[in-house]
C-alpha cells in the first residue's frame, strides 16, 4: 500500500487534468518505485460541469476552497490556477494551514516569490515549483541539487516553446513572423492572446526563478531587461543564416566579477551551437558550471503531459521529504538572500548584427565604419546585396565585441544620417563559453 499522502488539487485545467490521469494511470508504478500512495482528497475548480475525460469519485471535485484549506488531513496543496492575484492568497493560506505547497506557477514566483517563500519559512513548510521553467525537463532540480558543487557561471536558455516554434517556423520555411504565429495557434501552441510569450514575459519570469538558483540571490523580475520576438523581420533571419547563425529568443543569465546580468532577446547564435539546433516547440537550457563545464537540457518545455509529469515528480520529492530539506538550505528560498547586483544595461558586452538601409552610392559605407569606429565598435564582417531598388541598399553588419550603450549611441548617430533611409535594426550575436 505504501505511504498515504493526502493531496488537495487547486486548478482542474489542463495539467490538473494531466495529474490526475497519471495519479489514476501510474499509481500502482509510483507505489512500487518510492512506496507513496497519493489519495487525491480534493479536486478544487470554479468548474465542476465541463468533462476532463477522467473520473474522480464523489464529493472529491467541488468549488469550496476553505474546504481543502480547511482540512487538517492535506499534506500537500497544489496550485495551477496561474496567475499572481488570487493564486498567491491560496498559496499563503496552505502555507499557513500547514500544508507544503506544489506549483506551476512561474509568474507568481517570479513576481511575488520573496514573499510566498517568507511565509513558508515562518511556517516551516516548503515550496516545489520544477514544472514552473522548461516543463518535463527536470532543470530546477538539476540546477538546485545537481549542480551544488559548481559556481554557475552562465545560462543560455530557450525557455518559451511558442517563440521557439514561430522562429523555427520562419527560419526553415520561410514564414513571415504573422503566419508563423498564427499556424502556432492553429496547431495550439500559442494562445488566443500569446502577448506573454512572444514579448518575452513568460521567458523573463522563468529566468528570474532560475537566476535565483543557479546564482544563490534574490532576482528581481523588474531587473530584467525585456525584449520580445514580436518585431522579428524575416529578412534579418535570412541575413543571419548566409552568415552562419540562426535567431532564437534566448534568456540569458551571466555571472562577472561585480554584477549579474540578466537578459530575453532575440538573438543569433552559431549553427553550430546546439542551441541553435533546437526547432519548434522545443525547450533547452545551456548551463555553465565552473567545475561540471557545459551541461545541457533539453525537452518538451509545455502541455498537458510534460508538465503534469514535473509536478507529479514534485509531489513524490515533497512527499519524501527530500524537497523539504533543499527548499530549507536553499539561499533565496528557504534562507534569505541578498538582493542581486545586476549590471546596468548598457555596460554589458555583446557582438551585434546591424542591418541599414543605405542610399546606393560611393562613400556611404565610409560614414557608416566613421560612425561605429568613433563609438569604439569594430566591423567582423559585412554582407551586401546587390540594390532591388533605385533608393537604398541593404547593408549587413556584425561587429566584435562591444558595450551597449555604445551601440545605443551609434543607432541614434546612424539614423540621423542622410544616406541612411530606415531606422537601423539592431540584434544581438550572442557566444557562448567554451567548454574545456
Amino acid at each position: 500500500m505504501g505511504k498515504q499522502v493526502k493531496v488537495a488539487l487547486v486548478g482542474f485545467g489542463t495539467v490538473g487534468t494531466g495529474v490526475v490521469k497519471i495519479l489514476q494511470n501510474h499509481g500502482a508504478e509510483i507505489t512500487r518505485k518510492t512506496g507513496l500512495t497519493f489519495e487525491l482528497a480534493h479536486v478544487v475548480d470554479m468548474d465542476i460541469q465541463r468533462d476532463r475525460g477522467v473520473a474522480l469519485p464523489n464529493g472529491v471535485l467541488h468549488n469550496d476552497l476553505a474546504r481543502a484549506v480547511g482540512d487538517d488531513a492535506v499534506d500537500i496543496a497544489v496550485e495551477l490556477v496561474g496567475g499572481t492575484g488570487i493564486a498567491g492568497e491560496m498559496v499563503m493560506d496552505m502555507l499557513k494551514s500547514g500544508k507544503d505547497v506544489v506549483t506551476a506557477n512561474k509568474a507568481l514566483l517570479a513576481e511575488r516569490g520573496e514573499e510566498i517563500f517568507a511565509v513558508a519559512r515562518q511556517q516551516g513548510r516548503c515550496v516545489a515549483f520544477e514544472a514552473s521553467c522548461c516543463g518535463g525537463i527536470p532543470l530546477v532540480s538539476s540546477i538546485r541539487s545537481g549542480l551544488a558543487a559548481n559556481q554557475i557561471n552562465a545560462m543560455y536558455g530557450i525557455v518559451n516553446g511558442t517563440c521557439n516554434y514561430i522562429l523555427s517556423g520562419m527560419s526553415s520555411q520561410g514564414k513571415t513572423y504573422e503566419v508563423a504565429l498564427q499556424e502556432a495557434q492553429q496547431a495550439g501552441f500559442a494562445e488566443a492572446d500569446p502577448t506573454l510569450d512572444v514579448n518575452g514575459a513568460d521567458s523573463a519570469h522563468k529566468l528570474a526563478i532560475l537566476g535565483t538558483l543557479a546564482f544563490g540571490k534574490r532576482i528581481e523580475f523588474s531587473d530584467i531587461a525585456i525584449e520580445g520576438i514580436d518585431g522579428v523581420d524575416l529578412k534579418d533571419i535570412r541575413y543571419g543564416q548566409e552568415l552562419g547563425y540562426a535567431m532564437k529568443l534566448l534568456a540569458i543569465a551571466e555571472r562577472s566579477e561585480k554584477c549579474f546580468s540578466l537578459r530575453v532577446h532575440p538573438a543569433f547564435i552559431s549553427e553550430d551551437e546546439p542551441l541553435a539546433r533546437v526547432s519548434g516547440p522545443f525547450n533547452a537550457v545551456s548551463v555553465f558550471g565552473d567545475a561540471v563545464g557545459h551541461t545541457f537540457y533539453y525537452g518538451r518545455g509545455a502541455g498537458m503531459m510534460p508538465t503534469a509529469s514535473a509536478v507529479v515528480a514534485d509531489m513524490i520529492e515533497v512527499a519524501q521529504g527530500n524537497t523539504g530539506r533543499s527548499f530549507a538550505s536553499a539561499p533565496g528560498l528557504g534562507r534569505q538572500a541578498e538582493l542581486a547586483q545586476v549590471c546596468p544595461t548598457d555596460k554589458i558586452m555583446s557582438r551585434f548584427y546591424l542591418r541599414l538601409s543605405a542610399v546606393d552610392r560611393p562613400g556611404v559605407f565610409a560614414h557608416i565604419a566613421r560612425i561605429l569606429g568613433e563609438n569604439k565598435i569594430s566591423i567582423s564582417a559585412c554582407l551586401q546585396h546587390e540594390s532591388v531598388s533605385s533608393d537604398s541598399v541593404p547593408v549587413v553588419i556584425m561587429t566584435h565585441l562591444a558595450r551597449q550603450g555604445d551601440m545605443d549611441k551609434a543607432l541614434v548617430e546612424l539614423e540621423e544620417l542622410a544616406v541612411i533611409k530606415a531606422a537601423p535594426i539592431c540584434v544581438h550575436v550572442v557566444t557562448p563559453p567554451k567548454d574545456g
